[in-house]
């Protein structure tokens, strides 16, 4: 007998593996202690006890009186077909509690749908570690280009950022950087890097705010409470293309006016500084 095989039949009838080792050891004699079905399916003898119980109470084995108490097995053919017609009741009933949600739930689903929140493709973000992990998300998910109006601080410095390095070998990346990143050796190197890597890069002296375009699909910016000063930073998320397709344009405007890099390097060094 493949015990094996038989294990995970029994299982799909819903006994668990000590029940199906149990009773395939009942199976090898007329009948048996537990203490002698425990050494056969080699089960814990503190648990052969409550196993039995269980079988007997399934109606796979039967208790024989005696001292010590003797189990034998029901016959597959009336043990098994009453473990199917268990199951099938059970199905039953799952089936008429189902139908029973389904007739309950359906209006809240249909009225679900009526609803639609006018402000659901905007999503506000000011907590540090949310703000990196959704730009993360989104530069991501881009499929065709990403624009960036970049400006300090830095959520993710461009030294550190890896993954937007890792896909550009799919995607169009164009920046606009302020002329305040040549303060920054450190900066410059890792833009320089993301040059080589494909991105395209223009330099102005002063940027508005921080901005993202995704696909001409999604809008991120940053927008800097005018009270609290550059720390306090709040960042909104829109998905919206026709919002996304004016911002755009005045990308465009920024970009067509900027620098390159040896070009705004050498304005700012003959400036004597960013500024």
């Amino acid at each position: 007998m493949e015990e094996p095989l038989f294990l995970d039949r029994l299982g799909t009838l819903g006994l668990t593996t000590y029940e199906a080792r149990a009773y395939l050891a009942l199976l090898r004699r007329d009948s048996s202690t537990a203490m002698e079905v425990a050494r056969l399916a080699e089960l814990p003898r503190q648990r052969i006890y409550d196993v039995l119980a269980t079988l007997v109470g399934k109606g796979l084995a039967s208790s024989r009186p005696g001292n010590p108490m003797k189990y034998g097995a029901t016959a597959p053919q009336v043990g098994l077909e009453r473990l199917v017609r268990q199951r099938r009741e059970q199905l039953a009933a799952l089936e008429s509690e189902a139908a029973t949600m389904i007739e309950q739930l359906t209006p809240a689903y249909e009225e679900g749908l009526r609803f639609t929140d006018p402000l659901e493709y905007i999503e506000v973000l000011r907590d540090p570690g949310a703000i990196v992990e959704r730009f993360n998300e989104l530069q991501a998910g881009v499929q065709r280009e990403i624009l960036v109006f970049t400006k300090p601080p830095f959520a993710t410095p461009p030294q550190e950022n890896r993954e937007g390095l890792r896909l550009l070998e799919r995607q169009h990346a164009r920046a606009v950087y302020e002329f305040s990143l040549f303060d920054d050796p450190v900066h410059v190197e890792g833009v320089c890097r993301f040059i080589e890597a494909g991105a395209e890069a223009r330099f102005v002296p002063e940027l508005p705010l921080k901005l993202v375009i995704i696909d001409e699909e999604i809008v991120m910016f940053g927008m800097v409470d005018p009270h609290g000063g550059e720390a306090d930073l709040t960042i909104v998320v829109v998905e919206h293309p026709s919002l996304a397709g004016v911002l755009r344009l005045a990308f465009t405007s920024v970009w067509e006016s900027g620098l390159t890099l040896e070009e705004a390097r050498e304005r700012v060094a003959g400036t004597g500084g960013s500024r």
